[in-house]
């Protein structure tokens, strides 16, 4: 008890140390150092107003659907277009950059070109499809297979282009 009398005259001591007004010239400084400051907070901008513009996409097709070539303007288009409805030969399933011409034959005095791709061979004769583009092999000759692809230009048009596709010994010379 005794202890707690002591703590308490203590403290009380202590705060009224504190309570005097020593501090008076450091706090008039602080109030006549504060007069001439004023906080400035600038104007917000001015908000710029878009106009509202709306999007009918109407009879436009889903840019987000997993059809790539659509039919309907395929159909309505003139020009060159890839027959979709038939079945697709197997050198269709690869780009025409991994192609290799390896070699030639002659079957009844008609050339053959003999084709791989894979690890696979295959034989290829006028009229037969390679690569992704729709292409259709046009000549075939000792050392090159020229086709006519199909490609699809930037307005959605259907283009032909001409490609080769040289004899492996031919490729590596070059």
């Amino acid at each position: 008890m005794k202890l707690r009398f002591a703590l308490l005259l203590l403290g009380s001591t202590v705060l009224a140390g504190c309570s005097g007004d020593e501090h008076s010239d450091l706090k008039q400084w602080m109030t006549e150092a504060s007069k001439d400051l004023r906080g400035r907070v600038p104007p917000l901008p001015q908000i710029k107003t878009f106009p509202v513009v709306d999007y009918e996409s109407g009879e436009l097709p889903d840019p987000f659907t997993l059809v790539k070539l659509d039919t309907s303007k395929l159909a309505s288009a003139s020009g060159p277009k890839p027959d979709l409805n038939r079945r697709k030969e197997p050198l269709e399933a690869f780009p025409l950059e991994t192609l290799r011409m390896v070699g030639l034959l002659d079957m009844k005095s008609k050339p053959v070109a003999i084709v791989a791709a894979d690890k696979t061979l295959f034989q290829v004769r006028v009229g037969n499809y390679m690569g992704q583009n729709f292409g259709v092999v046009t000549k075939i000759t000792e050392s090159e297979i020229t086709l006519k692809e199909l490609v699809e230009d930037a307005n959605g048009d259907w283009v032909e282009r001409m490609s080769t596709l040289l004899l492996q010994d031919q490729e590596t010379k070059k």
